[in-house]
């Protein structure tokens, strides 16, 4: 249309010389409008097409389907592995299928695996909306309905809180030492992802952040303890890291003296410890009084450590066996077995304090190798230039 437009006006004009340069002003403003209207009408376009989808979602039926179908492979499996398919446990199957599809991939995830759909599609929300098209919820067009909800309760619980103070203080009985929740020292918050979870809901940083805070609020006031049991649910137990060491067994000897073994690694030195509840405090290492075989006060140090973190110097005997490394490696090893053979002597109290410590953990630093082209393992070789 534009161009035809264009055409016409250079027919009527085209005569007169001293219209051509108007003539040409106008053709190329024209021609501007034309193309400026179609890249514009092109990269909406575009934008439209780049547009991604949502995430994927799964009706209840498929899921149902998904389940059916775990059940039968679960029979087939139990009955392949000769196992009772009643009793069929998800370790079990996890346990199978590492036998019948080995596989090394390095990354767990990629690896085949066989769990219940509930644990591999994520959970989704229900229908939040009747057959009016009307939302049950009155936070529903807020878009994060559950979250606030849950902001909503939380600051409920700290005005019923309050409500209790003003009671208590009316009565004349309000102490800033009243009783608070006080078994939270083994637990912590539920993480961003996990509350994400927890709520069927994403957030943002800002809004856990603003959760923290109000949890934190009502955790700081007095009288907090008749909300506990909410405030739990918000939390997640921490396991005791001293439960996962293995604890040596005590056994007796022919005298009937109580002893428990162990065994440590530092470097390329091994360690076997043998500590005896004699209540002689003697100490051998390889048949040798430990005086003469560390010389190094530094040594003898870091392998009485344990004892003396503990407080049981002069009660254990130790037997002592080494090989390999250095002498420093030697105390490393020698100081590792001590305390995880002590372990079995001392009470989970005790026993997480020395894992704090870090005298449970094993030193993994070795000696680098040396590198090619190089002088040594970080050092290079001095550069000339002629």
């Amino acid at each position: 249309m534009a161009a035809s437009c264009v055409r016409t006006v250079g027919s009527l004009f085209g005569k007169c010389g001293n219209c051509s340069s108007g003539i040409n002003t106008i053709t190329s403003q024209l021609s501007r409008q034309v193309l400026s209207r179609q890249i514009c009408v092109s990269s909406a376009l575009l934008r439209k097409n780049l547009a991604t989808p949502g995430p994927e979602k799964f009706t209840a039926e498929y899921i149902q389907e998904q389940v059916k179908e775990f059940d039968i492979g679960k029979r087939h499996l139990a009955n392949m592995m000769g196992e009772d398919p009643e009793n069929f446990s998800q370790e079990d199957i996890d346990r199978s299928i590492a036998y019948l599809f080995p596989s090394g991939l390095y990354e767990k995830r990629a690896r085949p695996l066989m769990k219940h759909p509930e644990e591999i599609f994520p959970k989704q929300k229900a229908v939040q909306w009747g057959e009016d098209r009307r939302p049950f919820h009155f936070l529903f067009y807020t878009g994060k309905q559950s979250y606030y909800s849950l902001m909503h309760e939380l600051y409920g619980k700290i005005l019923n809180i309050e409500k209790r103070q003003d009671f208590v203080r009316a009565k004349g009985r309000f102490s800033k030492d009243a009783k608070r929740i006080r078994s939270l020292g083994t637990s912590r918050w539920l993480t961003k992802e996990e509350l994400e979870v927890q709520l069927v809901e994403t957030i943002s940083s800002k809004d856990y952040d603003r959760f923290l805070q109000l949890m934190e609020r009502l955790l700081s006031m007095s009288y907090s303890d008749i909300e506990e049991e909410f405030v739990l649910h918000y939390r997640r137990q921490l396991e005791a890291q001293s439960m996962k060491h293995i604890r040596p067994k005590l056994d007796r000897d022919e005298r009937g003296v109580t002893f428990s073994k162990a065994d440590g690694r530092r470097k390329t030195a091994e360690a076997s410890v043998v500590l005896l509840d004699c209540g002689s405090g003697r100490v051998t290492i390889n048949d040798q009084d430990y005086l003469q075989y560390f010389p190094v006060l530094q040594d003898r140090e870091q392998l009485m450590f344990p004892l003396q973190f503990v407080g049981v110097l002069g009660r254990f005997d130790l037997e002592c066996t080494v090989s390999g490394g250095g002498r420093s490696s030697q105390a490393g090893a020698l100081r590792l077995a001590v305390a995880r053979a002590l372990l079995a002597f001392l009470s989970e109290t005790k026993g997480e304090a020395v894992r704090q410590a870090g005298l449970l953990t094993a030193d993994p630093r070795v000696r680098e190798r040396k590198k090619p082209g190089q002088e040594g393992a970080r050092r290079k070789f001095t550069w000339k230039k002629r």
